[in-house]
Parts: C-alpha cells; structure tokens; sequence
C-alpha cells in the first residue's frame, strides 16, 4: 500500500512538473491588452504594480477586436476581423483553441449562463453560435439573403448579451433588429423588429439590460428596442443624433459602446460634433451639450460616476478630456501622446489605463490626482479590457 501511495505521488509530481506554469495564481486584477499590427495580446495585470506578464501571438487580424471573458475570469474570446474566434487562457497565456468562423466578423458577446459565444459577421453575414468551452459550431442564424448575391446575407452588428439567456443584434443592410431567446438551446426563439431605419451600424445595452440601442448610419437618430416590452417595437429616440446635414467631415463614427451612464445621466459622443451630447435616462430626452476640443469617440466615466474622460478622433487623438459630471463641464484637457484609442477604468476606478497607439506604450493614470503613474510597452496598442467585464451585461 505505501509503495501504491509513493507511485501515485510521483506519478502527480511529475504531471505537476509538466503542466504549464501560471501567469499568475488569480484572475481578477487581470485584462488584455490588444497589440493590432502583430495580431498579439497582453496579458496585463492592474492594481499596486502594474505590469505585463505576458504576450500571446497567432491571432490573426486585430484591427477591429473586441474581447468577451468567461464567467470565471480565465478564459478571454477574442473576435478578430479575419472572421477568427479565440479561446486564449489568461491564467496560463497560451491559446485554447482557434477556429476561422466568417470572412470578416465584427464582433461578438457570451450569453448570460457563459455556455454559447455569439460572433457577427460582415462575410457571409448573419450570426454564428458556439459552444464556450470546445467552439464547436451550434448553429447560424443567415438573416434575408442580399440581392443578387449567392450565400451571403445582411451584415449584423451590434452583436450583444442580454437578461433571460438572450442576444440582440442589428442587421446593417436591411434596416432590422433580431431578439434571440435561447431558454431552450436546441429551439432558438427569433423576433424580428423590421424597417428600423437605415444601416444600423452598431449596437449597445444599457447596463441594467433594459434597453438595446442601434445607431443608424443612414438616418438621424437611434432605433431603440425595450427588452421588457418588445411587444411596443421599436422607437426612434435623439432625432438629432447622426450624420445628416453635418458641416464638419466624420472623422470616425463613435462606437455605442463608448456612451457612459452615471446616475440619471448619459453621456454620448457627438457625431462629427465637437460636443457631448448629455441625455435623460428616463425619457431619453435631449438635456443639453457640453462642448470639447475635437470630435469624441469614446467617454469612460469612473465608476463612482463622478468623472468622465473624452478622447478624440483625428487631429486630436493625442489628447483627453475630464468632465465634471455634476457640473456638466469640461475641468482639464490632458496631452496624453498620439494615437489614444481606447480607456479602460479599474473596477473600483482608482487606475485609468489608456492605449497610445503610435506611441507603443499603455500608460496608467491616477484618476483622482490627474497624474500619470506607469508607462507599459505595448506594440501599436488598442483594445483594454480587465476581467470584471465578465459581469457586466453587453460586454
């Protein structure tokens, strides 16, 4: 028996030896950083000490990547605009498993019980469901077939998780919204919401998984959808908000997800405007404009909502913005570097971690003092995202 028990220690210790030595012991301080031009991630740590702890390569085509995290922190879903998803370890820094799923996918999300991943795509169009944990195809939804084109089909965008084992998504080319309800997996329940208004673009959900909003690149405004009564359609909100009849050229439409809520308040980057736009949560009315240096792209607030910081399309990349949420003013204009794309606040919001691309670094910000605290090497960074998104709805 104890020479039984000795062979089994040994045979443990030496799987022991061979098994592939964590990044780090834990999850949550923990997020990726986007390196677009090498189809790289990072592995970064926040906090105390930030740093880089590793860096993954083989992802293909990151010019346009979004990432969604697994329910327990570990396992990011990188979406690359090659069509690739995938499935990379954060606690080992190795990729799981890749799979070229479309042509040009734009986007993706995790359901509510982290058991499918939804990817949108440009080619063929439509939306791809997969399992999490193998990607193991589930099935498609094609959405209408385009015109005169053989086996391709409208282009989803917008591609979110919703309350209820839902997903919601856009469709750009014939104006419409789907609700996907997969309470029975084997038996997806689709709602289709028609004549939305032109080219929805891009998607969002409010936080409370309330509300799904499409910005529409053909028409003024912004189709919104009422995930709690769906039987009411869909609604047309901020007529003023899009590109029709702007004077100033569109340097970069702002992506939904770059709105901020704090409190009854929503910030909105203005398109082709040098403003935000400040809304009411609870009517969606219009309540006023706060003007800044350039045309904004994204807004991050921090998370007890007192601050927001801006940045900008070009020519004013290379600087952000603090707003005073209260006040509703801008309170300090920061030089930052050229290239700023992307801000990501820690979950408590003591760090503010901003990407400069043609800089090659992600620098770290101490939100309260308005001082920049690290400096991180990053090859033409982008996308931020830390691991408590893995419990917030919609990203």
């Amino acid at each position: 028996m104890a020479r039984w028990l000795f062979a089994c220690v040994v045979v443990l210790g030496l799987m022991a030896g061979c098994a592939r030595p964590p990044l780090a012991p834990t999850t949550g301080d923990l997020g990726v950083v986007i390196e677009r031009a090498d189809g790289a991630v990072q592995i970064v740590r926040h906090g105390p000490q930030p740093a880089v702890l590793g860096r993954i390569e083989g992802l293909g085509d990151l010019s346009h990547a979004t990432v969604s995290f697994s329910r327990d922190q570990r396992y990011a879903y990188v979406f690359g605009r090659d069509g690739g998803l995938t499935k990379i370890d954060i606690a080992q820094g190795r990729i799981v498993q890749r799979v070229i799923q479309g042509g040009n996918s734009i986007g993706g999300a995790i359901s509510q019980d982290g058991s499918l991943i939804a990817v949108g795509n440009y080619e063929p169009g439509g939306v791809r469901f997969f399992d999490a944990d193998t990607l193991a195809p589930v099935f498609s939804l094609d959405g209408p077939a385009l015109a005169g084109e053989k086996d391709k089909f409208s282009r989803a965008v917008g591609v979110v998780d919703a309350p209820g084992q839902q997903f919601v998504f856009s469709l750009f080319d014939t104006g419409e919204i789907w609700m996907v309800d997969l309470a029975e997996r084997s038996r997806p329940d689709v709602t289709r919401f028609t004549d939305i208004g032109r080219q929805p673009y891009d998607g969002m959900i409010t936080s409370d998984g309330r509300y799904y909003m499409a910005g529409l690149f053909g028409d003024d405004g912004l189709a919104q959808l009422d995930l709690w009564h769906p039987e009411r359609g869909v609604r047309r909100v901020l007529d003023d908000y899009g590109r029709q009849g702007r004077k100033l050229p569109v340097y970069k439409m702002p992506h939904l997800e770059g709105w901020a809520a704090a409190g009854t308040r929503i910030l909105v980057p203005g398109v082709g405007d040098h403003k935000v736009l400040v809304l009411d949560n609870r009517d969606w009315s219009h309540r006023g404009n706060i003007p800044v240096l350039g045309q904004p792209v994204f807004i991050v607030v921090r998370p007890d909502t007192r601050q927001a910081w801006v940045n900008f399309a070009y020519p004013d990349n290379d600087k952000v913005q603090v707003i005073d949420v209260e006040k509703q003013v801008v309170t300090h204009t920061i030089a930052i570097g050229p290239g700023v794309l992307h801000m990501e606040f820690t979950p408590k919001g003591e760090q503010l971690w901003l990407s400069v691309r043609d800089r090659d670094e992600v620098q770290v910000w101490d939100p309260y003092a308005l001082t920049l605290t690290t400096r991180l090497p990053a090859r033409t960074p982008s996308g931020i995202f830390f691991t408590h998104r893995a419990y917030r709805t919609g990203l």
